[in-house]
């Protein structure tokens, strides 16, 4: 059993609009760069990024235009639902990296995405840039039924997907993309076309207590392996809510075969993971999402026991 310890809760400096609370709830995805972490959240039109020392509160980088609804039914019908956050390496108007903040295409109005230039010492920077993912995800959608994208990692010569399969009728798969098409395809401005694809492959992950486990983020290691985070939550479909059972933590091998899970000590809903090796051992940043927008995500940190780093 994976032991979580909370680190501190995700404040900002300011909410994202007028009458909002000052956190992120529903975080979703984060990447660390440099001395920054960055947090991407499903209900929101923007990046959270953190020192990553010290519990000082967030500052907000719009990633797409407009304004989302506050009552909770409209607004999650409306929203673009980010779910996974990558770090891409140089890339032309990005010759620092960026992040790549990647929508579920569980419904036809979560297909955009953003890319967001990274300054030297991993802090925001640069103007972000629309990303359609409409034609790539209506090929997945063939090939797996119902989408719900939530982790990317980039892993070799591939931008890793994992689709989470929500209910005993999902489908959990891994995605594999050519990554050089696909960085091809950012810096010309265009989407990624179905060409992109490499291999699909499906995967069960057992469950906690009745209900499946499914993928809810990724994040690689140096070696080609990549840790993932899984939840159990008890619904029927990648668009409603409903209550968990546990959350674990595993990891896929270079070719995409889930090697390990281990379940975590608290009944938390893990939607996202940064992964580092130090001193021979996997050390993980976590942060969960309540589905309460009046409370503040925390972030967990934890030492993946059991798996050499």
């Amino acid at each position: 059993m994976l032991r979580l310890r909370q680190r501190r809760t995700l404040t900002l400096r300011a909410p994202e609009s007028p009458g909002a609370a000052a956190h992120v709830s529903a975080a979703s995805g984060l990447v660390r760069v440099g001395g920054w972490l960055h947090v991407i959240a499903d209900d929101s039109l923007a990046l959270a990024s953190f020192p990553l020392q010290g519990d000082a509160p967030g500052q907000l980088v719009r990633l797409l235009p407009g304004e989302l609804p506050p009552e909770h039914r409209e607004r999650k019908a409306r929203k673009p639902d980010f779910e996974a956050l990558c770090l891409l390496g140089a890339l032309t108007g990005a010759p620092r990296g960026a992040l790549l903040a990647v929508p579920s295409g569980s419904t036809p109005v979560r297909v955009r995405g953003a890319l967001v230039p990274l300054e030297a010492e991993g802090s925001p920077g640069g103007a972000v840039r629309e990303v359609d993912f409409q034609p790539l995800y209506a090929q997945l959608e063939r090939e797996l039924g119902p989408l719900n994208i939530e982790g990317a990692a980039v892993t070799g010569t591939r931008l890793r997907l994992l689709n989470r399969g929500n209910g005993d009728a999902g489908t959990d798969a891994v995605v594999d993309l050519d990554l050089d098409r696909v960085l091809r395809a950012l810096e010309a401005g265009r989407p990624a076309l179905p060409d992109v694809v490499r291999t699909v492959r499906r995967w069960e992950l057992g469950r906690a207590g009745p209900v499946r486990l499914s993928f809810t983020d990724a994040s690689p290691l140096p070696d080609g392996r990549v840790v993932f985070t899984a939840a159990a939550e008890d619904t029927r479909d990648a668009y409603a809510d409903g209550a968990v059972t546990g959350s674990a933590v595993g990891v896929l091998a270079p070719d995409g075969t889930p090697v390990f899970l281990d379940g975590v000590d608290a009944k938390v809903k893990l939607e996202g993971v940064d992964a580092r090796v130090e001193s021979g051992r996997i050390h993980l940043l976590l942060v969960s999402d309540a589905d309460d927008p009046t409370r503040a995500a925390p972030l967990f940190e934890a030492v993946l026991e059991g798996v050499a780093g």
